[in-house]
């Protein structure tokens, strides 16, 4: 058994995503960000940076294993299960490559701009220019990548769940996907396969879409040290 603990973003869906095409047993645990549970001790000791998701397996030899961050749990996951990830060498590097980028790039640029399309103040336009810009070079890096493949690969693998979820929600971060076919029909493949559709539904309609925001809620914007250490 594997304790889930999520909340319905797409970082939480990645993961999701990775359980649910592997058929693995897992307890789902919602934690409430804008309550302020990934500040909670017991979380702490699982997440220390305090964010979604992470997982703790109980289905291991010896003391449950927990593992944080998104990317560090799906190659987890691969490892474990021997599915979804090449084993030759050169697949292995192109898989560490693309998972990189993902966490290094796509994912930390589409939050962002996710928080001035969804979150911040009104007048953010450079903040919302500059990361708008991102999120659309990261599609063209995704396009070129895909021309003649049909996933980032070749074959299905981690490296496509990661990537997916930020490029699934384009529409309502205001970019289109219109002058980029190859993502376009990647993502029309993977958004049909049931255990996406599965991960997706997870405490669906409990997003939170603008009822907290940078200015009525310390907890989930405008975080510092302090939020770490108890003050």
């Amino acid at each position: 058994m594997i304790d889930f603990y999520y909340s319905p973003t797409p970082n939480g869906w990645k993961v999701g995503i990775m359980l649910e095409e592997c058929e693995l047993d897992y307890e789902l645990h919602r934690l409430h960000l804008a309550k302020g549970e990934q500040f909670d001790d017991a979380y702490l000791a699982i997440s220390p940076n305090a964010k979604m998701p992470a997982i703790v397996d109980h289905d291991v030899d010896g003391e449950p294993v927990s593992v944080f961050e998104s990317g560090a749990i799906l190659i987890y996951l691969a490892q474990k299960t021997g599915r979804f990830m090449p084993t030759d060498g050169r697949g292995h590097k192109e898989m560490l490559e693309w998972m990189f980028w993902q966490v290094g790039n796509q994912g930390p640029i589409a939050g962002q701009l996710s928080h001035f399309v969804n979150y911040a103040p009104a007048g953010q336009d450079y903040g919302l220019r500059r990361y708008k810009g991102e999120y659309e070079r990261n599609l063209a890096v995704l396009e070129n990548r895909l021309q003649g493949r049909e996933y980032i690969l070749g074959d299905y693998s981690i490296a496509d769940m990661i990537a997916f979820p930020w490029a699934f929600i384009a529409k309502p971060l205001t970019v289109s996907l219109q002058d980029f076919p190859n993502v376009a029909a990647w993502r029309g493949r993977i958004k049909t396969r049931p255990a996406v559709i599965r991960a997706i539904d997870l405490c669906k309609g409990e997003q939170n879409l603008g009822e907290h925001n940078a200015e009525n809620n310390a907890l989930l914007f405008n975080q510092g040290a302090d939020h770490l250490r108890g003050k």
